[in-house]
């Protein structure tokens, strides 16, 4: 652990070992359609190829694996819940998740799947981890937070290791941005591995915490409006992922419901990658021809659980 609290690149490569057998390397693959369509080479990291179709599987097994307690709770909009009932299974942990009033029906029911109890609490991130945490106090559950925690985010960053691996030479990286555990951990490992590329977040407009953070360059608490990218909108970044992202990432850029709607649709017509919005978020400031980010651009396409209702909008 380096002396400001942030994995190094030795975290990660120890995570990258844990995980294995879990997690999937996930394909790294030029989409020659999108390239097509936006005069650019894109190469997508495809996280929806995971076991439980995103990215959390990886900070959150290698989190999860690691404590000593035998059960665990969690708060989560989802995908990260989805992650920890998951790995609690593998392990042999009970696990509960408090997940929000409006939580999308298909991954509350992906979390029961794996064995898990859930828990509804409020509409906020601040409220879901308030009753998380008083679950933990009150039971001894060992309790995990979706990004700001070291081992989640070394685990999130063996995405980052395995992309420099598989894609020697690109100018950008796109990540999306909600808490800032993926971002902070993808950048840490390309700069750990001497990766020139630039790394740029993207998030919705109606959340910015991490452009507001870099531009105020302290951590932001913003107001967060409801979102198709429900994976995407907590109100702050963490203290660690507000390191991370203040010493190792590039840039942030915030797209509209709009924008996110057309990348979603794009991915899935065009491309013909299940992304759910927080994971076809990295397409949309290629479709609206954001500047400075190079002919050669990867999209981590962090996640591809999409909703039965957002489906059928894409569709039709």
């Amino acid at each position: 652990m380096g002396q400001d609290g942030l994995p190094g690149i030795k975290e990660i490569e120890d995570a990258s070992g844990q995980i294995a057998g879990v997690a999937s390397r996930t394909p790294l693959v030029e989409s020659t359609a999108l390239s097509r369509l936006t005069g650019k080479q894109v190469f997508l990291k495809l996280e929806c190829f995971q076991p439980i179709k995103v990215f959390k599987i990886r900070g959150a097994y290698n989190k999860v694996s690691r404590v000593k307690e035998r059960s665990v709770v969690a708060a989560s909009s989802g995908n990260h819940g989805i992650a920890v009932a998951y790995s609690s299974r593998l392990l042999g942990k009970k696990c509960t998740i408090v997940v929000p009033e409006t939580a999308v029906q298909e991954k509350i029911e992906a979390i029961e799947d794996c064995g898990a109890s859930v828990v509804k609490a409020g509409r906020s991130s601040e409220e879901r981890e308030d009753m998380a945490r008083e679950i933990a106090r009150t039971d001894g559950s060992a309790f995990i937070h979706p990004f700001n925690d070291r081992d989640v985010i070394a685990g999130q960053g063996t995405c980052g290791l395995e992309i420099v691996q598989q894609l020697p030479d690109f100018d950008t990286v796109l990540v999306p941005v909600g808490g800032g555990g993926l971002i902070s951990g993808v950048s840490i490992g390309l700069k750990g591995m001497g990766a020139a590329a630039r790394v740029v977040g993207v998030e919705p407009a109606v959340a910015p915490k991490l452009t507001a953070a870099l531009s105020a360059k302290r951590i932001v608490h913003v107001d967060p409006a409801g979102s198709i990218a429900d994976g995407l909108i907590p109100s702050a970044l963490g203290e660690l992922t507000y390191l991370a992202c203040s010493k190792y990432v590039d840039a942030a850029l915030t797209v509209s419901e709009e924008e996110l709607m057309g990348a979603t649709s794009v991915m899935v017509n065009k491309a013909r990658i299940f992304a759910e919005p927080s994971g076809a978020a990295t397409l949309a400031p290629l479709l609206s021809n954001k500047e400075g980010l190079g002919g050669r651009v990867v999209l981590v396409v962090s996640g591809g659980n999409v909703s039965r209702d957002v489906l059928r909008k894409v569709l039709a």
